[in-house]
């Protein structure tokens, strides 16, 4: 078996030299080092008996032609965050691409289903603040119309950047022809934080995506001299946001694997000498279980409705952007845990906090599942990002296993 999990450690290493800097990995979606990215990849497949071809939305697709047409997909994402890390998405792509070699060898460049290797475009949305952007277009959940407009921080409008990448935005709703075929996809990921670690695992079972819940929340009190006005007549829109940055971990701990967070505080006027007037915050709230993330949602609005009455100041509430929690497919769950298992002796089934492309994927219908390697010290979009190069090998061992077992699993059920 041609299977060479230290050949992909050494990829990722040779890729990291050609695309990071002092300050960690710099291939953001639409930039030039994100398509010098693309290209080394390219360079990769020259030995291989397989097509390649970009889709309409930018997502770079792989092909093995195999004995039928129904299509297992593998996948990852080449672009990074600025100054991130080594691992973040390119192992899913690098780890694909060493299975889709062993298939190609060992069944003569013919396997019994076509094998589709997807390298997802903008997966980070680190540029223009859109996630996961050539998997909605995937799934058919983009919305054109509404991230057409987006710029970076340079005014320059991701319409135009798409374009001098070659990709049209109108056109990205056709990449969804990708699914035709398709009976399963799996990702490789690193856990980007520490239950493995503290657990002592290399390898975890993800079960889904978090549900996320994402507002703006101003309070409104009275600006005034920090000097002349007594505590007890104050109306202080920072104490009343205060308390509510307190209270939603409360509310995130009365359930196993939510977490609540107040990301962002803005005082205005933002002096020494005033009491703050107004309090603009954001808070990100997150949970598997979609009436567990309502709940503390509720939570959340009627506590922040209290604070603000107990320092006699009001509050607006404003949506930012949601999403529903997505569960992966109980028989590939199960396959890729005993593929852990039979790879490192013991696995753990735990929920993705962040978003992932399999998310996007599953939403489209497609049987999807993600395997997480561990994460030293829970570090990632950090050049500080590593984990083990033996836990690393070990995943690409099992993301191999589940591919077979992936494949064996479209053939019993008759997805093909």
């Amino acid at each position: 078996m041609s299977l060479d999990p230290a050949r992909t450690v050494s990829e990722l290493k040779e890729l990291r030299t050609l695309t990071s800097d002092e300050n960690g990995a710099q291939r953001v979606a639409w930039t030039d080092k994100w398509l010098q990215a693309r290209d080394w990849f390219q360079t990769k497949l020259k030995s291989l008996p397989v097509e390649h071809r970009y889709d309409a939305a930018g997502n770079s697709w792989t092909t093995l032609a195999g004995a039928s047409e129904a299509t297992l997909l593998l996948g990852g994402h080449l672009d990074s965050v600025p100054n991130g890390g080594w691992l973040d998405g390119s192992l899913g792509v690098l780890a694909s691409l060493e299975v889709l070699r062993r298939f190609a060898e060992e069944f003569g460049g013919r396997p019994p289903v076509t094998v589709r290797l997807v390298d997802w475009a903008d997966e980070e949305g680190a540029r223009f603040g859109r996630s996961l952007l050539g998997s909605s277009a995937f799934a058919g959940t983009a919305t054109i119309e509404a991230d057409r407009g987006r710029t970076d921080k340079d005014g320059i409008r991701l319409e135009d950047a798409v374009a001098r990448c070659g990709f049209t935005f109108t056109r990205f709703p056709e990449a969804r022809r990708e699914r035709k075929n398709a009976g399963a996809y799996l990702e490789l990921h690193i856990e980007q934080g520490p239950v493995l670690e503290r657990l002592g695992l290399p390898l975890g079972v993800v079960l889904g995506t978090k549900g996320v819940e994402r507002h703006a929340i101003t309070f409104l009190g009275q600006e005034a001299h920090s000097g002349s006005t007594p505590m007890d007549v104050r109306r202080d829109a920072l104490a009343a946001a205060a308390k509510l940055a307190l209270e939603i971990r409360t509310i995130a701990r009365k359930h196993k694997d939510a977490v609540c967070t107040m990301g962002s505080v803005k005082t205005f006027p933002g002096i020494v000498t005033a009491v703050v007037g107004r309090c603009e915050t954001t808070l990100d709230q997150r949970d598997l279980d979609a009436q567990v993330l309502a709940g503390m949602y509720r939570e959340a609005q009627e506590a922040s409705r209290r604070f603000a009455s107990e320092e006699n100041c009001t509050r607006e509430w404003s949506h930012i952007w949601s999403i529903e929690p997505i569960q992966f497919h109980p028989a590939l769950l199960d396959l890729c845990e005993e593929s852990a298992r039979e790879v490192a002796g013991a696995a753990h089934r735990l929920p993705s906090g962040p978003l992932h492309d399999a998310a996007e994927v599953a939403r489209s219908g497609i049987p999807a599942v993600m395997m997480f390697v561990q994460s030293l010290r829970g570090l990632s979009h950090t050049k500080l990002e590593d984990t083990r190069e033996d836990h690393l090998e070990m995943a690409v061992r099992a993301l191999d296993r589940l591919a077979g077992k992936a494949v064996s699993w479209m053939l019993q059920s008759g997805r093909t």
